[in-house]
Formats: C-alpha cells, sequence, structure tokens
C-alpha cells in the first residue's frame, strides 16, 4: 500500500501531513489540538476571544486573553509532545501581545491569518523569532499576497516565513475575497496552489531550503488530500472536518449543527469586520439579515477593521455563545462540505479514515501522476 508523505516545516516532521485549522471563539483549543498532535498531524489553538471564556467584566478582556493564552499552550504541551501550532489573526488589537506570549512560550508554529502580516510585531525582530525556534506560515489567498509577503520580509527583515497556508473560497469563517470570487472558478483553491508554489520557487532558491505550501478550504477526504499533493502542495489544512471530533472542545450542540445542517444551510454572510464569510444559517443570523440590532457595548474593539458603532451584533460574542451551545444567540461558522458531516468520531478515527481513504486514491491512479515520495 502507498505511504501518506510526512510533512516537513524546517526541522518540524509532522508524521501525517494533515493540519487542524485554528478555529475561534474556543473551538480549537489545547482538547483538540493535542489530540490532532498525538494522532500524527498538526494541532492548532486558536487564539482569538480566548480571554472571553472566562465570563468575567470585558474591561478584562486583553489581559484575560494574555494569562488564558498562556494557559492554553502550557496544557497542550501536558498533553502532548508532538507539533502544536497557534492562529493568530493580524487584524486583533491585541496581535503584538500574542505573538510575544506565544514566542515566549515557544510554540512550535504560529499561523498567521486575518489580514498581511507585512511588518513583524511591535517589539519583535526576526532574532526573537528564530531564538524560539518559531516557524511562521502566513495564511493567504492568492499568488498575489504570496510575493508580496515574501518580497517585503526579504527585503526588510533578511528573513522570510517557513511555509505559507493557501485558503480557497471553499473555506468557513472570514474569507479573503470578494463576493463575487467566491463562486468563480477562476478562483478555486486547484488553480492558486499551483500559481503560489511557482512564486516562491525562487525564494526557496536564495535561502536554500524548502517552503511548504498547505491547501486549505474545502479538503474534506483523503482523495482531496492525495489531489491537493499532486497540484504542489506539500500537504493539507482541514477545519471543519475536526469540528464534529469528540476531542473538539466546542458545546455537542455547536457540532450537531454541522451533523444536521443541509447544504442550503450553508450561507455567505457579511461580517462586520468587513469580510464576507460562510455559515450555518440559524434564527439569530436570520434576524441579522433581516436588519435586527443585537444591542452590545465594546469596550474591548478586539478587531481593527470592526465599526462597533455601526454593526448590527458582536461577532466574536457571537461566536461565543455558539461555541457554549447557545444557538438562540449566536452562530456557527462552518466550511462548505459541512453539510457532508453525519456523525461525531474521535480525531484517531478521523485521521485514520483519511489514510485510508489517500491510500485508495494513490492506489487507482497512474503511478506517473503521483509526484511526492512514497
Amino acid at each position: 500500500m502507498s505511504k501518506i508523505p510526512e510533512l516537513r516545516i524546517g526541522d518540524l516532521v509532522a508524521r501525517l501531513p494533515i493540519i487542524q485549522g485554528g478555529m475561534g471563539v474556543g473551538i480549537s483549543l489545547s482538547g483538540l489540538a493535542s489530540a490532532v498532535a498525538n494522532a500524527g498531524g498538526i494541532g492548532v489553538i486558536s487564539s482569538v476571544g480566548l480571554g472571553m471564556l472566562n465570563n468575567r467584566s470585558q474591561q478584562t478582556y486583553k489581559e484575560d486573553n494574555k494569562l488564558a493564552l498562556r494557559r492554553e499552550i502550557r496544557k497542550a504541551r501536558k498533553l502532548t509532545d508532538g507539533i502544536i501550532g497557534l492562529n493568530i489573526m493580524v487584524a486583533t488589537s491585541d496581535f503584538s501581545d500574542m505573538v510575544r506570549i506565544a514566542l515566549e512560550e515557544k510554540i512550535d508554529i504560529l499561523f498567521l491569518g486575518a489580514g498581511l502580516p507585512l511588518k513583524l510585531p511591535a517589539g519583535i525582530t526576526a532574532v526573537d523569532i528564530m531564538k524560539a525556534n518559531t516557524k511562521i506560515v502566513p495564511i493567504i489567498s492568492s499568488e498575489r499576497a504570496a510575493n508580496l509577503i515574501f518580497k517585503t520580509w526579504d527585503k526588510h527583515f533578511s528573513y522570510i516565513p517557513d511555509a505559507v497556508v493557501v485558503e480557497g473560497p471553499l473555506a468557513g469563517g472570514h474569507l479573503g475575497f470578494k463576493p463575487e470570487q467566491i463562486n468563480n472558478p477562476e478562483y478555486s483553491l486547484e488553480n492558486i496552489i499551483p500559481t503560489v508554489c511557482s512564486a516562491l520557487e525562487k525564494y526557496e532558491e536564495k535561502y536554500k531550503k524548502k517552503i511548504p505550501v498547505i491547501a486549505a478550504g474545502g479538503v474534506y477526504t483523503g482523495a482531496d488530500i492525495n489531489k491537493f499533493l499532486n497540484l504542489g502542495a506539500s500537504g493539507v489544512q482541514m477545519g471543519t472536518r475536526f469540528v464534529a471530533t469528540k476531542e473538539c472542545d466546542a458545546d455537542i450542540k455547536f457540532k450537531k449543527q454541522y451533523i444536521n445542517c443541509k447544504k442550503e444551510d450553508i450561507v455567505i454572510i457579511q461580517s462586520p469586520v468587513g469580510m464576507p464569510g460562510r455559515a450555518i444559517i440559524n434564527d439569530f443570523l436570520k434576524d441579522v439579515k433581516a436588519g435586527i440590532k443585537k444591542p452590545f457595548s465594546c469596550p474591548w474593539k478586539c478587531l481593527k477593521t470592526c465599526d462597533f458603532k455601526t454593526s448590527l451584533y458582536c461577532i466574536a460574542n457571537a461566536l461565543l455563545k455558539a461555541k457554549i451551545g447557545e444557538l438562540a444567540n449566536g452562530f456557527s461558522f462552518a466550511g462548505a462540505n459541512a453539510w457532508r458531516v453525519d456523525k461525531i468520531i474521535s480525531v484517531k478515527e478521523l485521521l485514520d479514515s483519511l489514510v485510508q481513504e489517500f491510500k485508495a486514491a494513490v492506489s487507482s491512479q497512474k503511478p506517473a501522476l503521483v509526484n511526492y515520495s512514497l
């Protein structure tokens, strides 16, 4: 049987080329991340809104974020010897604080999304990153974004990211595409992956290192993994599949939304942060679509791009409520394939099934089509 390849990011080696996507608020914490790492993949904690999980005053959120982040990283370290990453949104107002703490805790990988990381966080240098031996992996959605990040880092820091996650328009959550691009085949992940791989070749040559490209957004089966590896990717990132696992840190009501939803229930919404997003429709989102305002105050201003004075609702609070099962007061982000989920299984069962599907896909194709080591 064909063996599924490892994923190497610098000196980190994951037995499986599968990264569990970071999902907030509180969907992927130390529980899910450590389970994925123990099963051979790369587990990822989401840093967004961690302070909100303490149920204290909003005035303490930023300080609570710092404490909660250290707690989750240390908890994950006690639960696994595997690879643990942290997803941080560039657009958050405490971005620099989150990066600084992650480096102090020597997190294995930093996944930087929701904005282009064209500057290093305040007070942090490339030397600091290297001392922590933390790998930097931006999340992008185009060849243009890849070129801009790598050109900027090369010019200003003489240092480049260690890998990139390329997230296509079928992903859940906030999307790096205009609404009219989401269903346009020109912007499909299958089209973007080869262009990003080609764009990074000159930086691989200059820095004498492999820059893995990770495919994300709509990756659902082992056959999908095989397809994207054949297109030049070194691995995949999956979020939706990990929600319906026993170890996922969300409430069972959150998970059952995935099991119970139909294809037509997965919709594109306009987020208060100014970006389109993919979510499971429910009464909360129907009210929002009807223009019904959900009153809230915002002393924290967690996202730089959110105009809370004109927003119909607080997205951080809505996501938190969904995470704890209060779906009347929130909603769930989900990938385009969430409707295909039909049961809750363990992380190990999920990864084992993906490996078997991968092997079956490889066995069914002609050897000449396989371009990675088996």
